[in-house]
């Protein structure tokens, strides 16, 4: 049997649903392959660089400002799954004006996203909005700072299905992330330098994440009672329209990058970053089968 060592660097659905299905159902040693799962969130990128990642958002930025070799080999969406969270009476992304707002730092893939998002809702993410930078995590401070006024809105991820959280508290979802902006995100990437694309290991977890993928199509009761692990403070009816409206949608089937929205994402983090866009979705996004 194979061994890898594959790590997540965020939490939540995002992150962790296609290798969550993959494990519990036991995709990998079906495919001869001992996954060992980390938590990379904390590692650096050196650390991360010796074995396969979940994170093609801090992969290919990762690319984009220090060379690293990054390559991805599949990907899961298209569609970033973080949440605009507002209080009552900040209905859209426009109303963020002036307001205080809970988000990642702009050097992190989400950070990063977040500032492509207000941009393009007319805001100038270091003028516009009044930013509180904080690192990932379950967004459990979050809640209470909204709760309590503190801050007026916050960028969550994954771990919580947002609308359902804001009917609860009479607040608003003023926007996706993945309504817009579109890259191909979450999934599996390898530095080149240290792990060959065709090693047998990681072909053995692609198979078995491609497998994971056909679940979360094919078999929506299967795939909901594994959200539930994610989504623990919702009901099962929540978690069924969170999969409705996010998930079975927006998931690939088949782990393949549109090189279409490759480019133009590459394009506008690029410009984000102040960096040259130094390669193209063909070179970075390797996903055939």
């Amino acid at each position: 049997m194979y061994t890898i060592d594959l790590a997540y660097v965020g939490r939540g659905l995002h992150e962790e649903l296609t290798a969550y299905i993959a494990d519990q159902q036991e995709f990998y040693a079906d495919e001869g392959v001992h996954v060992a799962l980390h938590d990379g969130c904390d590692w650096d990128d050196e650390r991360l660089r010796r074995g396969v990642t979940i994170g093609l958002g801090r992969s290919l930025l990762s690319r984009l400002t220090d060379g690293t070799p990054w390559v991805g080999l599949l990907v899961n969406t298209h569609r970033p799954l973080f949440w605009f969270l507002a209080r009552r009476g900040l209905a859209s992304l426009p109303d963020l004006a002036g307001r205080r707002l809970a988000v990642h730092a702009p050097h992190t893939a989400p950070g990063c996203f977040t500032r492509i998002v207000l941009r393009r809702a007319g805001l100038d993410p270091d003028r516009d909005v009044r930013t509180v930078v904080r690192p990932p995590g379950d967004y459990g401070m979050d809640l209470r700072w909204l709760r309590n006024g503190e801050i007026d809105a916050a960028l969550v991820g994954s771990t919580m299905a947002p609308e359902a959280v804001a009917a609860e508290h009479g607040w608003h979802v003023p926007g996706w992330v993945g309504d817009h902006f579109r890259v191909p995100t979450v999934g599996l990437a390898v530095d080149t330098t240290y792990t060959d694309p065709a090693d047998p290991a990681v072909q053995a977890v692609l198979r078995a994440h491609r497998r994971a993928l056909n679940v979360i199509h094919e078999d929506p009761g299967t795939t909901v009672r594994h959200m539930r692990t994610f989504l623990g403070g919702h009901t099962e009816e929540e978690v069924r329209a969170h999969y409705d409206a996010f998930i079975a949608p927006y998931f690939t089937t088949d782990g393949r990058a549109d090189p279409a929205i490759g480019d133009a994402a590459i394009t506008a983090v690029a410009a984000e970053l102040g960096v040259p866009a130094a390669f193209t979705a063909a070179e970075f996004y390797r996903t055939a089968p």
